[in-house]
This record gives C-alpha cells, structure tokens and sequence, in this order.
C-alpha cells in the first residue's frame, strides 16, 4: 500500500467520507400533567430520541394560553438533552373547507399551534392538507388556503418561530393533497414560503398509493417528493406502518413491520439523500410498551 512522505498510509476513500447525520427516533408522547413532567419523561423511558405532542385538544376548537413555566421547563429540559420537539395542529383544521366558521377556526387554531410551538422551542408545526368540502372546485379551494394560510407564514418572522410542515393525507374523500404530486400545487398556492416543509407519513403515502412495499418504491416516492418541493423540504417523517393495502385510501396505523408496508422500507427511509438528519416519530397502537418496541426497532434498521 503506498505510503505519505510522512511514513503513514494515506487515508482510504472511505475513510474521507463525511458522516451522515443520524436520524433520531421518537415517538408522539402524551403530555396530560404537563409538557416536560410527562412528555418529556415519557419519551425518555421510551427510548425516544425525538418527540411531538400536541398543545391543544385534537379533537376540538378550543385553545389554550400554556403555562410559561412548563414551557420554560419543556424548552430547557428538551435542550438540554437535544431532544428535538414537533407540534401536531388539531385534526379539524381544514382551509379547503366551504364554511366559513371552520375556516375562521382554522385560522385561529393553526395561529395557536405556531404560537404554542415557538413557545416550546418545536422545530416544527404539523397540519393536515385538508379537502375541498362541499363539492368545491380544487382550484377554488387551493386559492382559499392561499388566502387564509399564507399570512400565518407571513407572520413566522423570528429565527426561533417552527417551520410549519404540511401533512398530506391517504386520500380519503375530497383530499386535497395525498399524493406527492399534489404537493405541487399546494407549494405553488403559498408562493414555496421558505418556512414551508413537509411532514411525511408513511402509511398515508402507502394508503393513498405509493406501493413502498415493492421493490424500489421507497426510493421512487422520496425521489418524486424531491422532485416536487425542491430539496431540504422533507423537515419530519411519521413513520407508521398500515393495516391496510397500499391505495386503500385508509388511515389505520399498524406496528413498524406488522403491517403491509413491512420493516424492510423504513430501513430505506435512513439511506436516501432526502431524509439525511430527518427525524422519524411514530404514532402506531400498543401504548407504552408498543411504542418502546417500535423505536427500538426502528433503531435497529437505522444502526443495522
């Protein structure tokens, strides 16, 4: 083998390479009793290397201010142990809608989660696509998100203010955006606002019609989401497996390798150039223990 000048072997071209960054691993966490009291701990006994939760009921409108103390605590807990934090806006928000309350509702429901997620320090805020209700025109709906969404990206002018990550959705009904390609014009309705990315959940990919399980299909769905919002969009995977066929179009979360999907494509997820640094965070059934067993195993494909 040849040799420097200085006597030592001259490094190996795989010793050259840059490492890629890990992906952490978390989980959606129950935060009832407070953020950084049981989110925070939760995720730890988990395992958890990353964590969302929500900061509003769900299932519902109302809104809360927080308490700054346990936001304080959340912030300096999840910093301190470089735990990276997410917020899931409420189910109901939908800026497709054809009411006019439910829209106005939205409105304020996303507002709070931005507000709420910068509060925490979440690198990222969680929203549903939505659909166009009523029996709307796509375009007309598309032109509504424009209006009512774009000044909520407007308003993320501080460097600590989350991106807000879109979630498509498995195509039930009237969706507006299931698949990757109806990101597009979701991007193009909000001018591609450099605080816009996307929150990718593997069993709505699955669902809506991206066979992940055949071969080369992970490749071919994150290759077409690059394609489509451009590179450095993809901000957090929800990786979920599916009770269901892929185009089913039906949201049932199964364990990591339970499902139809199988474990070999969330171990793809870890080696493509888009998900470099990406954090995964599970939302699958079984409660605590299932939610350990699922980020170990997702650990695993990730070291493996």
């Amino acid at each position: 083998m040849p040799q420097s000048p200085g006597g030592q072997r001259p490094p190996s071209p795989r010793e050259n390479r840059v490492p890629r960054p890990r992906n952490p691993v978390g989980s959606h966490v129950p935060v009832a009793g407070g953020l950084a009291a049981n989110g925070l701990s939760y995720g730890r006994e988990i395992g958890a290397e990353a964590v969302q939760v929500f900061v509003a009921n769900p299932r519902g409108w109302a809104t809360t201010a927080g308490n700054p103390l346990q936001d304080e605590a959340f912030r300096e807990l999840r910093a301190t142990e470089s735990v990276p934090a997410y917020v899931h806006a409420p189910y109901l928000i939908n800026f497709g809608s054809h009411t006019e309350a439910t829209v106005d509702r939205s409105v304020d429901s996303l507002r709070h989660s931005l507000r709420r997620g910068r509060a925490i320090g979440a690198l990222g805020v969680v929203v549903h696509t939505g659909s166009a209700t009523g029996g709307r025109p796509r375009a007309d709906a598309l032109a509504q998100v424009r209006e009512r969404m774009l000044p909520l990206l407007e308003e993320l002018t501080h460097d600590d203010d989350p991106w807000l990550l879109l979630e498509p959705t498995a195509g039930q009904g009237a969706s507006l955006c299931s698949l990757v390609e109806d990101l597009g014009p979701y991007f193009d309705a909000l001018d591609r606002h450099p605080r816009l990315g996307v929150c990718l959940d593997t069993c709505h990919a699955f669902a809506a019609g991206h066979d992940m399980a055949a071969p080369g299909g992970t490749k071919a769905l994150l290759d077409e989401l690059v394609d489509t919002v451009g590179e450095g969009r993809l901000k957090l995977i929800h990786a979920n497996d599916s009770k269901d066929v892929v185009g089913a179009h039906k949201d049932r979360h199964a364990n990591i390798g339970s499902g139809h999907i199988g474990a070999e494509p969330f171990g793809e997820l870890f080696t493509h150039p888009a998900t470099k640094g990406v954090p995964l965070v599970i939302e699958t059934p079984g409660g605590k223990e299932g939610h350990a067993a699922d980020v170990a195993r997702l650990k695993r494909l990730r070291d493996g």
